[in-house]
């Protein structure tokens, strides 16, 4: 009792989702410590089993998300703001793809910007000549890289974004399903969301986390500052590097980490001009155009291949394409929530294109001068010894360095850039846990919990570190992304079923009726809408405005102007209608319907106090329907004159058709009926 009062009076966690996700990495950390081998080798059949039964779900999910936002921007969708339609964007256009642009940068590009293309190029993936297997290198890490990675982080900030700026709801995971769930986000639904996007979120972190450290230790052993990059050095750089991104956290000093990313920036972009000039300079200008091109002749067949046909490469295909997917599902709260943060009063359509595009050009430019230059540099001055070291690849990109100018210089560098994207991911990670695992998304966070953060994340990474290195951290990435990737498809179902209530909402016109209405009548017409309309009240207004007003009008039509004008009534049947129908001889009848039509009422109208006019589970309205197959609309205010009137404006329309393009289709009509 006293752990859960303390966890509701002194921290802002949801009881369920902080007890359930440290119940979970309790039992990883303490199995894995007392029973290594066996954890192991229970991962490693987990891994397999994943690769052999859902890697087909993975490459075809990111696809799925590729496809699903590029029919957005496309579609009429398309002109929806994240925000209210007057609101206009935070930052200016080219600020916003600045950030974009920073946000496609990390650990991970430094890690594997040489030690990926490198590793393809001396794999069995590629073939052919020297400069065909360069090409098809890059393609692969491109692919990685490209727009399918940004995808999944588009889906979930592009729904954080929508349902945060536009339904106004708290900026969190479990706002993205509120129109599947509704209000059930509030309870164990939500936390169920929460739990899986936690530990999902946790591991991705955990894995970058393992990355940073084992590039940092070969850093500075490469510089000569230690001799060994051991397990004791990366243990010592996750605890420092950690420290200090719990102590910015904790102090709030949010310019000053902003000044450290825009100082991390300016020296990732120096490092890579750096290489660009000091290598093949031509080389790498026309290699990245190549790749470019390469890249989106067969990014659509990449996107979906499977290896179904190319078994003899399918360890290749789990072995980075899948990892990476998993990786990729396991970080895209955090990113998602960086966007979908800036991107306030953007349309649908420009978020798209911005978060497609511009991170995506940038890794290809990326790889190109880091990824070609070291393939290049093997090829001609190399003397094999990047390849000796592709087993190493966190060695790599120093090791690279050292074939260019100032290798000491450039490689400090390299350092500062990788510990403060450290630092700096680390930090808002942390933000990002704390934010999933709160109970009030609005809360100010106590200074603690970010110190627990800091330590579940360092005790997991170390411990799964010491036990099977990199490896069993890509294994539990791979584990605990699958369920999220899940939840992702699901999200994207709950984002279209959103965007379509809004665009129907927004499009939707004051009814035909209020043309009729005038003030003289207001506490009548307010006594009408005031009252759940029921089946009784259909069959009233049919028999006591709807068919006096047809009947009235039926005789005037033939009375004075020899139309041959017929009323049918249905008022016994189980939906009640009457038609009043102007019979032609070559073209199709004029009609004018009336039917009843029931819809569900939602229960939290029912059970809001607030309106307490609504109490039946259904609601019933006299809807009109038309000769040609129009959508009709609710008729059910207007008086016995008021319809008539109503009547005439849509004979009035037939009449005008009847000169004009509805001749030819009426008339088509009638003959195909006749045959």
């Amino acid at each position: 009792m006293l752990f859960f009062k303390f966890i509701q009076e002194r921290t802002t966690f949801n009881l369920f989702v902080i007890s359930t996700t440290l119940l979970f990495v309790t039992l990883l950390i303490l199995t894995t410590l007392f029973f290594p081998s066996q954890i192991n080798t229970m991962l490693e059949s987990i891994k397999i089993s994943v690769f052999d039964n859902f890697s087909w779900f993975y490459i075809l999910s990111f696809s799925v998300f590729l496809c699903f936002l590029i029919a957005l921007s496309v579609s009429h969708f398309g002109n929806i703001k994240l925000g209210a339609n007057e609101d206009e964007p935070e930052f200016s256009f080219f600020s916003w793809l600045a950030m974009l642009f920073a946000a496609g940068m990390g650990v991970g590009l430094m890690f594997f910007g040489v030690a990926e293309p490198l590793t393809h190029y001396f794999s069995s993936i590629t073939s052919g000549s020297l400069e065909q297997r360069q090409q098809q290198a890059l393609m692969h890490t491109v692919f990685h890289w490209g727009i399918h990675a940004w995808a999944v982080y588009g889906v979930i900030a592009l729904a954080l974004a929508y349902f945060g700026f536009r339904y106004k709801l708290p900026l969190s995971l479990r706002s993205c399903f509120y129109p599947l769930f509704k209000e059930r986000i509030n309870g164990k639904v939500g936390d169920i969301i929460d739990i899986v996007a936690l530990i999902s979120t946790l591991f991705g972190l955990i894995t970058t986390l393992g990355f940073g450290a084992s590039q940092l230790g070969a850093g500075i052993t490469q510089l000569g500052w230690v001799t060994e990059n051991n397990f004791s050095v990366q243990l010592v750089i996750i605890a420092v590097v950690m420290g200090l991104a719990v102590f910015s956290a904790i102090t709030g000093v949010g310019k000053g980490v902003k000044r450290l990313s825009e100082l991390n920036l300016g020296l990732a972009f120096s490092l890579m001009l750096f290489v660009l000039i000091a290598g093949p300079t031509l080389y790498l200008l026309s290699s990245f155009s190549d790749n470019l091109g390469t890249y989106l002749s067969n990014v659509l067949q990449l996107g979906f291949k499977a290896y179904t046909y190319d078994t003899e490469n399918n360890s290749f295909f789990t072995g980075w394409t899948i990892l990476y997917w998993a990786w990729w599902c396991s970080w895209a709260p955090f990113v998602g929530l960086f966007i979908a943060r800036i991107s306030k009063g953007r349309t649908i359509r420009e978020f798209i294109f911005g978060v497609l595009i511009i991170p995506t050009l940038f890794s290809i430019l990326w790889f190109t001068v880091f990824g070609n230059s070291a393939i290049w540099i093997e090829n001609h001055i190399g003397s094999g010894k990047l390849q000796a070291i592709i087993s190493s690849p966190e060695k790599l990109l120093f090791q690279f360095l050292e074939f260019l100018p100032l290798p000491t210089i450039t490689g400090f560098i390299a350092l500062i850039i990788i510990a403060l994207f450290f630092i700096t991911s680390a930090d808002s990670g942390i933000y990002v846990l704390n934010n999933i695992a709160s109970r009030d998304k609005s809360m100010q966070t106590p200074r603690w919990q970010t110190i627990l953060w800091g330590v579940v994340i360092s005790s997991i990474a170390i411990v799964l570190m010491y036990s099977g290195g990199l490896s069993s951290l890509q294994t539990m990435t791979l584990i605990v992304a699958l369920p999220f990737a899940m939840l992702i498809c699901l999200m994207c179902v709950s984002l279209l079923k959103g965007i379509i209530a809004d665009k129907k909402y927004f499009d939707t016109k004051v009814t035909p009726t209020s043309i009729f209405w005038r003030g003289d009548k207001w506490r009548e017409r307010l006594n009408q809408m005031l009252v759940q309309t029921q089946e009784k009240d259909i069959l009233k207004f049919l028999k006591q405005t709807a068919l006096p007003a047809m009947r009235e009008l039926r005789q005037e039509l033939t009375n004075v102007h020899n139309l041959n004008v017929e009323l049918v009534e249905n008022l016994q049947d189980d939906e009640p209608s009457i038609e009043f129908i102007i019979k032609k001889e070559s073209m199709r009848n004029f009609m004018y319907g009336i039917k009843s039509v029931s819809y569900e009422t939602s229960e939290q109208l029912i059970n809001d106090q607030k309106l307490p006019h609504i109490q039946y589970s259904k609601t019933y309205q006299p809807l009109a329907y038309f000769f040609d197959g129009r959508d009709g609309y609710d008729v059910q205010y207007m008086t016995r004159d008021e319809l008539i009137a109503d009547i005439l404006k849509q004979y009035e329309r037939y009449l005008s058709l009847l000169e004009d393009i509805g001749q030819e289709l009426m008339a088509h009509e009638q003959t195909e009926i006749a045959e």
